[in-house]
């Protein structure tokens, strides 16, 4: 993937879950990103949820 289309981002909340959609390049599994919740970690990459869509979802952890 080249970045071109971006990538989602999957966040496990405290109240459930949250879809965002991100620009540049995808993180590896066991990246530690920065996002307005605090530090997450990737547990890992899937296929985007939503229908017909071809990006790719990161899947994020809180950093305990």
């Amino acid at each position: 993937m080249n970045g071109e289309n971006g990538y989602l981002l999957f966040v496990s909340k405290p109240s459930g879950y949250e879809l965002r959609e991100r620009q540049g390049e995808l993180p590896a599994v066991g990246d530690i990103v920065e996002e307005e919740d605090g530090r997450m970690r990737v547990s890992k990459l899937a296929a985007s949820p939503l229908p017909g869509d071809s990006r790719r979802c990161a899947y994020l952890q809180p950093v305990s």
